[in-house]
């Protein structure tokens, strides 16, 4: 079994806090992740198929979102083949143990596999995994489990969890049901066309993939072993391991739970067992506060913050990158987690203001890719596609600039590193200034437009987390995966926290 505490230590003196190669900056030796790729295929969102596939959330935004009622429809099958009244997981991890947690996985290219090697590394032993958000990219379907799931985790000995995100929602959960699940198609209700929204969205809606239930069965005997098999009772559920409970929503398409869900997440927070929300938004993200409403009231983020329920943290995916917020709630502080970063693009980071939502100091917020890292990433890019090389600003310019900026300490020395006035244009160009207009990287083009900026080479600042329970003592940390050999072997420890339980 790996000594995580000891690699942590490691990890700690080798990450981009530390230097611009623990970034990944200058690699030289890709990773041994390349050989675990089934082909040298590169998903993209420059494809018109695969934007025309990823319809639905601009359609459900136009014309209504139609998950909740799916959702209650899956659900009552499971109630009907016999699933535990509160969806209840029982896991026996023993008194100390540990897991992992990743968010938005499966995009089945380099920027996916490139987070194995690490993971397996620090994940032997571990109890089980949670993916958090959009386990495949793009639509959910339970035609791309092969490559996507099943290939990249197939050494992975434990079981692995998940709650759906919206992209999984695009296949009207079809295939996270049948893959989780283990549950048969819904049938299909056939309404007729009516001359209203619900009738236009139906014309154009994306119907779910039939599953090829041959494929499916021979790509699951990648993770056929004893320890790896795990049902789950539905899209959302407790995890119970005795000492600590994890409780997945599911917040499909918009981001918000329906009446059912809503009730039932009250039912299974009630009491001071200590508690994880995994979600598939996240409420603090950005400098934003989302507190993720019920439908007939009262918000997910009331359950979270009510200190009879027992939460100590709350975890959620869908925004590609690393960041935490401790907000101070009465006499405690809640730990408010973003891991996005499990296999997908990557969102930039340096277009977060200055922290200062719930109360956070910017001090006390971490973030990963470093923001300075990710200035200098979007400028290396758009400098090469727009052949305009004095748009490159150097990762000790980003650093210095962002710093300047935010008004914060510099995460890592940069000695050096001048901020001239063509740095400042190139960031203002870039989203790391303020000005009117930018590059497509920030908040405005955040769902749309950032996914022409995915790439397949390193550095990719992925992350997932590996969280550990020591006697009444829960450890938090964030380990990061460039695509590079040296942090194959060494995962750099980019942040970690420790909650008392």
């Amino acid at each position: 079994m790996v000594d995580v505490g000891a690699a942590a230590a490691r990890g700690k003196q080798v990450s981009s806090r530390v230097s611009p190669e623990g970034a990944g900056w200058g690699c030289e030796r890709i990773g041994t992740f390349e050989s675990l790729r089934p082909t040298r295929n590169s998903f993209t969102w420059l494809s018109p198929r695969t934007l025309w596939r990823s319809r639905n959330e601009i359609l459900s935004l136009l014309f209504g979102d139609p998950s909740p009622e799916v959702r209650r429809r899956w659900v009552a099958a499971q109630r009907e083949h016999g699933a535990d009244p509160d969806f209840r997981i029982t896991v026996d991890a023993g008194e100390d143990f540990s897991f992992l947690v990743l968010g938005d996985t499966g995009e089945g290219d380099a920027s996916q596999y490139a987070v194995v090697p690490g993971l397996l590394k620090l994940g032997e032993g571990t109890a089980f995994a949670v993916i958090a958000s959009d386990v495949i990219y793009p639509t959910g379907s339970g035609r791309e489990y092969g490559d996507k799931f099943f290939r990249p985790y197939k050494d992975y000995q434990a079981p692995i969890y998940a709650v759906p995100g919206n992209h999984d929602w695009y296949d009207g959960l079809g295939g996270f049901m049948r893959v989780f699940c283990d549950a048969h198609p819904l049938k299909v209700e056939e309404r007729g066309f009516r001359l209203s929204p619900a009738g236009l969205r139906g014309l154009l809606w994306k119907k779910p993939d039939i599953v090829d239930e041959t494929a499916l069965a021979k790509a699951s005997e990648l993770r056929s072993g004893p320890g790896q098999r795990a049902t789950q009772p539905a899209p959302y559920w407790v995890l119970d391991t005795g000492r600590l409970l994890l409780v997945g929503i599911d917040t499909g398409i918009k981001g918000n739970i329906d009446r059912e869900q809503g009730e039932w997440l009250r039912r299974v927070s009630a009491g001071p067992r200590p508690k994880i929300l995994i979600t598939g938004k996240p409420i603090y993200v950005r400098n934003d506060y989302h507190p993720c409403a019920i439908e007939g009231g009262g918000t997910v983020d009331d359950i979270v913050r009510d200190p009879a329920n027992g939460y100590v943290a709350a975890i959620g995916g869908d925004v590609h990158n690393y960041e935490r917020f401790p907000v101070r709630v009465g006499d405690r502080v809640i730990q408010y987690i973003v891991s996005g970063g499990g296999g997908a693009f990557m969102h930039a980071t340096h277009t977060i203001p200055r922290v200062d939502v719930g109360g956070v100091h910017e001090d006390d917020f971490r973030c990963y890719p470093l923001r300075g890292d990710s200035l200098s990433f979007y400028s290396l890019l758009y400098s090469r596609r727009l052949r305009m090389r004095w748009l490159y600003i150097t990762p000790e310019e980003g650093l210095a600039l962002m710093s300047r900026r935010i008004g914060n300490t510099p995460p890592r020395p940069t000695p050096g590193a001048p901020i001239t006035a063509r740095v400042k244009w190139a960031a203002r160009l870039l989203g790391g200034w303020p000005m009117p207009f930018h590059l497509p990287v920030g908040r405005t083009f955040h769902r749309y437009i950032s996914e022409l900026s995915d790439w397949d080479t390193p550095p990719f600042f992925k992350s997932f987390l590996h969280l550990s329970v020591t006697g009444d003592l829960l450890r938090v940390r964030c380990f990061a995966a460039t695509g590079c050999l040296p942090q194959e072997i060494e995962p750099p420890l980019e942040d970690e926290v420790e909650i008392k339980l």
